[in-house]
């Protein structure tokens, strides 16, 4: 979800900090993001931005849905225009959370150019680790109500009574996506995509790794406390 909350637009050189945030599904990165905006970061989904931009009908909003009507990736150089739009907003940008961009290093490149030329840069990467198996428990345990879209999870927030959701007593589901064999894969293609950004920000000392098997809160906690650090 996108927050543009109000709070003043941006000031060149006063209180600015652009953080990135990696992580693969089920690391985390929903809660830490919430944490984040509570504590006055500006969360841009690039998701959420995309969305909007084809809602909105502007012109690169239209681009992009061209490209995802045909079923092929927005190309680069459109969602750096994305991006740029929500930065020229006029909304407060100086400290933001950059979730979901870039995901490969010729992104990285495009987004490093795209932000000097607005006198910003990245002051931290945040990477939020976890094993594989560990990723597989939290998303293949989780279950939806299929009347009331509840959700659960077998073994963090497990129904009263099994396969029976609390609210409604409608049918909980797996979902396709939620099953061990398209998760493994889709950390596959995840971690295939990301390693030599990681590495990456790495050798430009911005990158910082965090233990995701922690608790959501202890997680968040150790984002904050770095990012305290960081200015």
């Amino acid at each position: 979800m996108m927050d543009f909350s109000p709070r003043g637009v941006y000031v060149a050189g006063v209180n600015q900090s652009i953080v990135i945030l990696l992580g693969p599904p089920g690391s985390g990165k929903g809660t830490v993001s919430e944490r984040l905006r509570a504590e006055g970061y500006t969360h841009v989904s690039t998701g959420d931005i995309l969305r909007a931009a084809v809602k909105a009908g502007r012109p690169e909003g239209l681009e992009a849905e061209s490209y995802m009507k045909r079923g092929e990736l927005v190309p680069d150089e459109v969602m750096i225009r994305i991006i740029r739009q929500a930065f020229s907003s006029g909304k407060d940008m100086s400290r933001c959370l950059l979730d979901g961009f870039p995901r490969t290093v010729p992104q990285a490149e495009r987004l490093e150019q795209m932000l000097a030329d607005l006198g910003r840069s990245v002051a931290r990467v945040v990477f939020l680790e976890c094993p594989e198996d560990a990723l597989v428990v939290r998303l293949s345990g989780r279950r939806i109500c299929r009347q009331c879209g509840a959700g659960y999870h077998v073994q963090f927030i497990p129904p009263r009574k099994a396969d029976v959701c609390d609210t409604c007593g409608g049918e909980l589901y797996q979902r396709a996506d939620d099953r061990e064999e398209t998760i493994r894969n889709r950390l596959g293609v995840y971690n295939r995509q990301t390693e030599c950004l990681v590495a990456w920000y790495e050798k430009k000392a911005l990158l910082v790794r965090i233990d995701g098997r922690n608790t959501p809160d202890r997680v968040a906690g150790d984002v904050l406390a770095v990012l305290a650090k960081a200015r």
